[in-house]
């Protein structure tokens, strides 16, 4: 009986992920993006402190994809100009660090990506309260609108 409660809540957890995903404009999106990889290094860092290698493994994993696949592939070097060549560079740093954590089992990595994930989270945060209710220009914004 308590699987089928948590069965639900699962399954109403991803409609509700989901609706937030189609509802989001691309600003919207990379802020998720930055809430999903943060929340993975941090359960890697948890993970590695309880000597769970599997899961440490997945979440690591899960961090690099969402910043490989989702920030870097969200950057347009035609209308970012140096900016997105700047966050290029610093997302590949990322994922090396993450690999490096991922290999040698050490913590301090992790607590690095954590960190400059948390700064261009809030550096986002900041573009989109002074974008609201503003068109935004496009070619200020290193992502593809």
């Amino acid at each position: 009986m308590y699987a089928n409660y948590r069965n639900a809540a699962n399954a109403y957890a991803s409609v509700g992920l989901e609706t937030g995903v189609v509802a989001a404009n691309p600003h919207q999106l990379i802020l998720m993006l930055f809430d999903g990889a943060e929340l993975s290094v941090r359960m890697a860092i948890k993970h590695m402190n309880e000597g769970d290698i599997t899961r440490k493994s997945a979440a690591i994993t899960k961090a690099s994809n969402i910043i490989q696949e989702g920030l870097c592939a969200a950057l347009d070097p035609r209308q970012g100009g140096e900016i997105a060549a700047q966050l290029h560079a610093l997302y590949d740093y990322m994922i090396k660090r993450l690999m490096l954590a991922h290999m040698n089992n050490q913590s301090a990595p992790l607590e690095e990506v954590l960190g400059l994930l948390r700064e261009l989270h809030e550096a986002w945060q900041q573009i989109g309260t002074q974008t609201q209710g503003r068109t935004q220009n496009a070619a200020l914004h290193p992502i593809a609108a």
